[in-house]
């Protein structure tokens, strides 16, 4: 079969970490968030900040089609998730890990390049049930407020990506905390690791909007600081902004970015 019978559903969704207070807090959002899902139904999911009990309302909302990989940045449940969704007809997990954005990085919580909390990366290698291909997705987080963790977490995970995927296709996801085109973050990504934005090469984009809004009016072609980041040679169909439906309540502080894509085949 062609590849076209076949394109992959990637979303990266910032869910917003549930601070417990009103207006905005996980209670009175979590249904917004799952009727979001719901009607997007994207193969692979990576989110960030999501704390166990929102990473659980998101896999009991999407149900037993679905299944989750993840760690909190803090070590096992504690902390913020970069949880990893898939759902288990299209995609089946072959091995995962974690690692911190650090100079100690296998160390869980570490953090050693003056950022403001620990970042970690969650890696699945995925096996794609309808084409046989293996591909390797890294779903991430990058520190808001120092820009030198921000380089460095930028070399970490493209020198981890040598190792942890050689000769597969990659994926990279996340919240980067700074605009696509900054030289110290998406240029290393997009050089040392080979990898091109989703967004800037899709076949087809919906209308460009910052993706960090924090509940005001999303702004025109505002800073794109949520990327989705692929293997040179795929072929993105299509790139969106998931802005919420019209009178419903916004699922989170940043819009959810989707691609339709195939994985590129490498040589």
């Amino acid at each position: 079969m062609g590849e076209s019978e076949h394109p992959l559903r990637v979303m990266t969704f910032n869910m917003q970490v549930d601070r417990g207070d009103p207006p905005h807090n996980w209670r009175e959002r979590r249904a917004s968030v799952v009727a979001m899902l719901r009607r997007e139904r994207p193969h692979l999911l990576a989110t960030q900040e999501g704390l166990r009990h929102q990473v659980t309302d998101v896999q009991d909302g999407l149900g037993e089609q679905y299944a989750w990989t993840g760690e909190g940045r803090e070590g096992g449940s504690r902390g913020e998730h970069m949880a990893v969704f898939h759902d288990r007809e299209r995609l089946a997990p072959v091995a995962h890990g974690h690692f911190w954005l650090s100079d100690t990085q296998q160390v869980a919580g570490s953090e050693t390049w003056g950022g403001a909390c620990p970042r970690m990366v969650t890696w699945v290698r995925f096996r794609d049930l309808a084409t046989g291909a293996q591909f390797l997705l890294a779903n991430t987080h990058f520190d808001h407020v120092s820009a030198y963790a921000r380089s460095r977490s930028a070399d970490l995970l493209a020198e981890r990506l040598e190792v942890l995927a050689p000769a597969i296709s990659r994926l990279v996801t996340g919240d980067f905390n700074t605009p696509a085109g900054d030289p110290e973050v998406h240029g290393p990504l997009l050089g040392r690791a080979s990898l091109v934005d989703s967004w800037e090469v899709a076949e087809q984009r919906g209308p460009a909007h910052g993706t960090f809004h924090d509940y005001r009016p999303p702004e025109p072609d505002g800073p794109r600081i949520d990327w989705i980041l692929a293997s040179q040679g795929t072929r993105v169909r299509s790139a969106a902004a998931v802005l919420p439906a019209p009178g419903d309540r916004a699922p989170s502080d940043h819009l959810p970015v989707t691609a339709v894509l195939h994985p590129a085949t490498l040589p």
